[in-house]
């Protein structure tokens, strides 16, 4: 009984982890999305992604197809022939000095068998290291494959930290149209009663309402948009489900190392930013190419057995076995390998100056990311400090209208700066989050 009960405890403990991990593989959302989430779903399922890795796997491929010419080639062939034996005298063709010469004799068309089995392997030995550079350009390709996945995943995680941004930033931006429509409902009912009593003139009722209307246009572009920047964040995740989810968390945190000196972020993005040691990887592949395509210039030297098992019958068939050395020497092939070493040292130089471009273009995306973080502090304090202040000239705007000293446009001007505020500082939010993921980006950090 005992063990039943802690079979079935165990259950329900685990019950939630096996439903969250099936809600995961069938690619569920889940009622309430926060960034964590957001990204785990998207590197699972963003199809840049798997198309990425699946490009991984090609290139490892091809490392093994490059192996696989510096080990031994066997093969075996068995083959069934039935033919007639008529001879046929060569062209020109004399009898042997003191023999005399072989009558024709008259064609038959009867046949017989032939069987013809051999198994033959080869091994190269020597090609002035062609193939062998050739299996090290493919392993250093299949490495600037692997840190272009990378790259790409740092790609996707920023398309999904802005997208998630914007749409945390849609979120409040209705929560803030909804309390501005709901303190202008209230100011609707006051004036109203005002009028009513005949303290307020009729005009101040009617810019009321027009606030009011102007409040719920509001509210309904924040809620459009709240919804698009959702479906756009179902873009990012390389998701297709309905975005009825409602977007949660605050706003980003300070990156470590933020505030730091330009240049020792630089020298970190540049050692950790896989597209520069995808283009550094590429370059090595390149030029071990151009090293295996030089070595053509010499022989290959190979050496080959086999066995053979051939006859006319298949119950005697005669054993046979052979082995030797080759060597091929391509002497003149009209100037193709002088050429070929020519288009791969361009190649090589074209690919100097992509590391370079690479290299500089991490330079100018943490230097913007960063300026673009300080300024967004700024920004941020910037608008707190309106926002204080608008909320207080709203309420200061609200008592001089309740004792008569204010009038209904100094009302609606205080109300439409009070929301003007909450809305700037919500961009000034999103602008510092948007530029703390480009920043993460740039310095290669996942």
């Amino acid at each position: 009984m005992t063990r039943a009960i802690a079979v079935v405890l165990a259950a329900l403990l685990f019950a939630p982890s096996a439903a969250h991990a099936d809600d995961d593989a069938d690619g569920a959302l889940p009622a309430e999305l926060s960034l964590d989430a957001a990204l785990r779903i998207g590197r699972r399922h963003q199809p840049q992604l798997r198309q990425a890795r699946a490009q991984t796997e090609a290139a490892e491929a091809k490392v093994d197809e490059a192996v696989a010419a510096l080990l031994p080639q066997v093969t075996l062939n068995l083959g069934y022939q039935r033919a007639t034996s008529n001879y046929a005298p060569p062209p020109g063709g004399t009898a042997p000095t003191g023999t005399t010469p072989r009558p024709t004799p008259m064609p038959s068309f009867d046949t017989a068998n032939y069987y013809r089995n051999s198994l033959n392997a080869t091994q190269l030995i020597w090609d002035f290291g062609q193939t062998w550079r050739r299996k090290d350009a493919a392993r250093a390709t299949a490495e600037s494959q692997e840190e272009a996945e990378r790259a790409t995943q740092l790609t996707a995680d920023l398309g999904i930290r802005s997208a998630f941004y914007t749409a945390r930033a849609t979120r409040d931006s209705v929560r803030v149209a909804k309390e501005t429509l709901a303190n202008q409902t209230k100011h609707v009912e006051q004036i109203q009663a005002f009028t009513e009593v005949g303290t307020r003139p009729e005009i101040d009722l009617l810019q009321a309402r027009t606030d009011q209307a102007n409040a719920e246009v509001a509210l309904i572009n924040a809620q459009n948009d709240y919804a698009t920047a959702r479906a756009l964040l179902n873009q990012a995740m390389g998701v297709e489900a309905p975005a009825s989810y409602e977007v949660v968390g605050a706003a980003s945190a300070p990156l470590f190392g933020e505030d730091t000196a330009l240049e020792t972020l630089v020298d970190e993005g540049l050692r950790a930013r896989p597209d520069v040691a995808a283009k550094v990887a590429e370059l090595r592949a390149q030029d071990l190419t151009n090293k295996a395509t030089a070595g053509r210039y010499g022989p290959a030297l190979a050496a080959s057995t086999g066995l053979t098992y051939n006859g006319n019958e298949i119950g005697n068939l005669v054993w046979n076995w052979s082995g030797g050395f080759s060597l091929a020497w391509p002497i003149f092939e009209g100037g193709l390998v002088r050429a070929s070493v020519r288009e791969g040292e361009a190649k090589s130089a074209a690919l100097r100056a992509e590391v370079d471009i690479v290299r500089q273009q991490v330079r100018v995306d943490v230097d913007q990311a960063r300026l673009t973080i300080i300024a967004g502090k700024a920004a941020i304090a910037a608008a707190e400090r309106s926002l204080a202040n608008a909320k207080a000239r709203l309420d200061l705007a609200e008592l001089r209208y309740r004792t008569g000293v204010g009038n209904g446009i100094e009302l609606s001007d205080a109300q439409l700066a009070a929301a003007n505020a909450g809305f700037q500082l919500l961009q000034a939010t999103l602008k510092l989050d948007t530029a703390r993921a480009q920043l993460q980006r740039a310095l290669g950090r996942s």
